[in-house]
């Protein structure tokens, strides 16, 4: 009688860091869905972020504290023994390989996370199978960071698995690596978001899809006024066509008629009033550029 084998048994999952920076922990939805995402192909990721883990670009005006700061981070990655630190942050990333691994030795290679999905896609395409809030997706593309790694064709690769989902292409582009770079210049982030909102009234989209944090940051109040225009990042999108859910608070906030009322007391109140009234409620306060 023949004997059937047991089928083989799954590769153990590739134990890496998810390095997710400083600055999104604004977006703390974002962080949750993306390292689900790497669980869901096969990574095991051990999430790091928030000051304990900066690459220096707060300090880098001081070059003493800002190399201290990225050797602490570059030490405490060494002692995780993981093999790879897949990245978030366009910042981080650049850091790492323009001084940060330069000057510690590093013990791992380094990924940013739109590339790790993108090589995982023949796993991550069979987990999308639900339609999502939007019918034609226009991408929010910078120039600066795409040098290094190729998020402008990676990310509307990855959404064109979404079924039904429509990807233009167009050759809006906005300066810098991320809309950060934009702010302290006078002009330049209304000039570029008059240009991305120019792109999607060209391709008839009805949603923008941000790659990175600032950038999110920078756009959600473009719905303002606007509503059949969407702002959504592109992990939300890969999420709703997952089927997991999410609330993307900030934008709620930053939209708000009154962001005091839309926090709620209970969360003013884990924040603590001063806290708030110096970092958050500016922000969220602040005339959208356009």
């Amino acid at each position: 009688m023949a004997v059937t084998p047991p089928p083989p048994a799954d590769p153990a999952p590739e134990r890496v860091v998810f390095w997710f920076g400083c600055n999104i922990a604004r977006h703390g939805e974002i962080v949750r869905l993306a390292t689900r995402m790497l669980e869901a192909v096969g990574i095991e990721p051990a999430p790091a972020g928030g000051p304990s883990y900066c690459c220096g670009s707060p300090k880098e005006a001081n070059a003493r504290i800002a190399g201290g700061m990225a050797r602490r981070t570059m030490e405490a990655f060494n002692a995780m023994g993981r093999d790879t630190v897949v990245t978030w942050c366009p910042s981080c990333h650049m850091n790492m390989d323009d001084f940060m691994a330069p000057a510690t030795e590093a013990a791992f290679a380094t990924a940013h996370i739109s590339e790790v999905l993108h090589a995982r896609r023949d796993r991550l395409a069979p987990l999308l199978r639900h339609r999502v809030a939007a019918r034609r997706a226009l991408p929010h593309l910078h120039h600066g960071f795409n040098g290094r790694v190729p998020v402008n064709a990676l990310v509307p690769d990855l959404l064109r698995l979404i079924p039904g989902l429509e990807v233009p292409d167009h050759p809006c582009r906005a300066p810098g690596h991320m809309c950060s770079a934009l702010a302290g210049v006078p002009g330049a982030l209304a000039a570029a978001q008059r240009a991305l909102l120019a792109a999607a009234e060209e391709t008839g989209a009805d949603a923008l899809v941000t790659i990175f944090h600032s950038c999110h940051r920078e756009t959600v109040s473009l719905e303002r006024g606007r509503p059949g225009l969407r702002v959504v990042n592109w992990i939300h999108l890969l999420a709703e066509s997952m089927g997991l859910a999410y609330r993307d608070d900030y934008k709620a906030w930053r939209n708000a008629p009154d962001p005091r009322e839309a926090v709620g007391p209970d969360r003013l109140a884990a924040a603590g009033e001063t806290a708030f009234e110096r970092l958050v409620e500016p922000e969220l306060r602040r005339p959208p550029p356009v």
